[in-house]
């Protein structure tokens, strides 16, 4: 198993250390892995058997998170950003890694929003699809705008297979710092924490006071304090260590007066002095905590607050409330506090064992490892009875690409969106197959319709049903829509030559401002609602759906109302219809028949029986083998397939479904020649939605008033 992880440290090394830490131990177990760090080089991260990809450094200021910098001071450009991501893809790609990890990133990062989510959508993009991953510390700083919250959420919704939690929640669970929707909740897998160093052995005699304030400038005034106490009481012993991110000239400040060895830089022995120091003095950060856990060491923590962080003094206040560490908050601290506190350390009983799990690095591997075999398990695979096995799908796991631009969406991608509820369940489609060469050769013969090719069979059912007066409606849906992307731009510039009428089916969970943004300079396309979050909610010894029959009426009913509520909020209303997209094609019948008291016209799945006041249009023709190489269906087979409906079933429309987010070359390309070949045919009717989808054409007592030919009977 190949696994990449995507990291960039701003204020300090800790989280670098940690995905250092959990990349050596893919590594140690005999995975493949590769880092991508995007901060300053940190000199002690250790990348035993770690492929490293250091990116165009970035730094901050202070807290000032938003302003990114580049080493020289300078601001971080356009161009500056644009070569990281670049390097990013390029990574990627070479590497081919089968799970990527996004460290901190969607909850955090958000200034670096635009490269996390060029990393994510380009591996959601690949065949087969990596796992995707969110890697966050044992406790998040909220924002404090809830819309970014749910920014977060529908990020994770779309994009995501599951978050990794490297902590235990008998300390601090991870809903203490972030409030967690039901949906999220369901995705987080804890670990543990990531033990970055050894287990020194106990010291008979515990003496003096180290302190350590971080890798980089936060630690200041923890420094300044602690020089002056070792000034004052230079009888304790003092060792202070100041990260090597702490400029020169302000280290030679905080050491004048200090006796030889007092002062030095940060060690990679930390650990072992750690534990045979009577009292520790430090921050709180991740790495700080683990290292405090792991010794037993008396601790006073001063817990970094600067710029309304909050992280540090909640996980101290855990610590201490379960008698690990004394907290003397940055307010309080002075020269003289910070003596007292020293003191009441030293003649404090020793910390008892805690029992809490720092096997997060080795867990992390084993839960990886997991989904990753869940995944090449197969279950998920679409289901059947389309042309190209549409209706039961059951990637059973798999699942949209999950939202990707600001904010989350799905579109399918293998495994992941779906928000992903359980290990490897996933939307919709799934689309993490490979597509084989012989499938990209067939997608890829001569345009000219050869004597007996199936694209001549095709043409001759058109040619006979146009011979007999008949016109075959064509509609085009795509599913799994959340933001604007280039996958979505190569979509919407596919159909426009053509005049396709296409319906996209966007997660309402998932839509981000961008998808509306982008919808204006399209204003033939409508939008339908594809669920709710596109999340799997079915037991699990049945087929992946979210609105199926494994659950009360009454949430089916709620989730529903729910999501024609947020894509009303969320989509312009000139391109929104109410028509409702079922993930996995999948729902209950009572919640069909529920939809129009919830103000849905219509209905989009597979083939299926009329509802009484809603129009139904299924979807017929799919091109992804869901059931297979999950690339593309065999051409020949399929088409022919489409020919032989076509005469037998005159009075069904082709309705074409597609995932823009999960579709490898040979698929796009068999769509622009469908496209070329059915709608330049004058057997075909171009049905637009909003026509298909009008209040007059709603179904009644189970008899279409007009366009009979619309309601499907099955699937080909």
């Amino acid at each position: 198993m190949r696994v990449l992880i995507a990291v960039t440290h701003l204020l300090g090394a800790g989280h670098l250390t940690r995905a250092a830490a959990l990349a050596r131990s893919f590594a140690a177990a005999g995975h493949e892995a590769m880092l991508i760090s995007g901060g300053d080089p940190a000199p002690l991260v250790r990348l035993d058997g770690v492929r490293l990809v250091q990116l165009p450094p970035l730094r901050i200021v202070g807290t000032a998170f938003a302003t990114l910098l580049k080493p020289d001071g300078e601001p971080a450009d356009a161009v500056w950003l644009a070569h990281r991501r670049t390097l990013m893809i390029e990574a990627l790609e070479t590497f081919a890694p089968d799970a990527v990890l996004t460290e901190l990133f969607p909850f955090g990062r958000r200034a670096l929003a635009a490269e996390f989510l060029a990393l994510v959508e380009a591996a959601h993009a690949r065949v087969p699809r990596p796992l995707v991953l969110a890697s966050v510390r044992d406790i998040l700083v909220a924002a404090t705008r809830p819309e970014r919250i749910a920014q977060a959420h529908a990020r994770v919704a779309t994009l995501y297979d599951a978050v990794l939690v490297h902590g235990d929640p008998a300390l601090v669970p991870l809903e203490a710092s972030w409030p967690l929707d039901a949906a999220t909740a369901g995705t987080l897998r804890y670990t543990g924490y990531v033990d970055e160093g050894t287990r020194p052995a106990p010291a008979a005699d515990r003496a003096g006071i180290l302190v350590a304030a971080g890798s980089g400038p936060a630690g200041l005034l923890v420094l300044r304090t602690a020089a002056d106490a070792a000034r004052q009481r230079p009888d304790l012993g003092w060792r202070i260590l100041a990260g090597h991110g702490v400029p020169e000239a302000a280290l030679r400040v905080i050491g004048l007066g200090l006796p030889d060895g007092v002062l030095g830089r940060a060690r990679a022995d930390y650990r072992t002095l750690l534990a045979g120091s009577a009292v520790s003095v430090s921050q709180c950060g991740y790495n700080t905590a683990t290292d405090l856990l792991a010794t037993g060491t008396p601790a006073i923590l001063v817990p970094f607050e600067a710029g309304g962080e909050t992280e540090q003094r909640l996980r101290a206040e855990h610590l201490a409330a379960h008698g690990l560490a004394r907290v003397l908050p940055e307010a309080e601290l002075s020269t003289q506090a910070l003596l007292q506190a020293v003191e009441a350390q030293r003649a404090a009983p020793r910390p008892g064992s805690h029992g809490f799990d720092l096997g997060g690095a080795v867990r992390s591997v084993e839960i990886v490892a997991a989904l990753h075999a869940d995944r090449r398990g197969g279950r998920r695979v679409p289901a059947a009875d389309m042309i190209s096995v549409i209706g039961d799908s059951d990637p059973a796991q798999t699942s949209p690409i999950q939202h990707v631009r600001d904010g989350g969406a799905p579109s399918d991608r293998a495994g992941a969106t779906r928000p992903l509820s359980r290990a490897g369940e996933g939307w919709g489609e799934g689309r993490e197959v490979s597509g084989s060469s012989t499938d990209v050769t067939r997608s890829q013969a001569a345009p000219h319709l050869a004597a007996h090719s199936s694209w001549h069979v095709l043409h001759q059912a058109l040619d006979a049903a146009s011979a007999c007066g008949r016109t075959l409606p064509f509609l085009w849906r795509d599913d799994d829509t959340v933001t604007a992307t280039p996958a979505l731009d190569r979509l919407l510039a596919l159909a426009e030559p053509h005049n396709a009428p296409l319906l996209l089916a966007a997660i309402p969970a998932g839509i981000e401002p961008a998808l509306g943004r982008r919808l204006e300079t399209a204003p033939e396309v409508s939008v339908a609602v594809h669920g709710l979050a596109h999340r799997n909610h079915a037991p699990p010894d049945m087929k992946a759906a979210e609105f199926g029959p494994g659950r009360p009426l009454s949430a089916l009913v709620a989730d529903a109302a729910a999501g024609l509520r947020i894509a009303r909020e969320r989509v312009p209303e000139s391109h929104l219809l109410p028509v409702f997209v079922p993930p996995w094609n999948r729902l209950a019948p009572a919640l069909a028949s529920a939809l129009p008291e919830l103000g849905y016209r219509g209905l989009s799945a597979v083939p299926g029986a009329p509802i009484p006041n809603l129009r139904r249009i299924d979807a017929t023709l799919d091109p992804i083998d869901w059931r297979g190489s999950r690339a593309l269906r065999d051409p020949e087979a399929m088409l022919a397939a489409l020919a032989d409906d076509i005469a037998r079933r005159p009075e069904r429309p082709i309705v074409l479904l597609t995932h823009h987010l999960g579709q490898d070359e040979a698929v796009w390309s068999f769509i622009g020649r469908l496209l070329a070949v059915v709608l330049k045919h004058p057997a075909i009717e171009r049905l637009h939605p909003r026509r298909a989808f009008d209040r007059a054409a709603m179904d009644r007592r189970g008899t279409p008033p007009h366009h009979p030919d619309l309601q499907s009977a099955g699937t080909v």
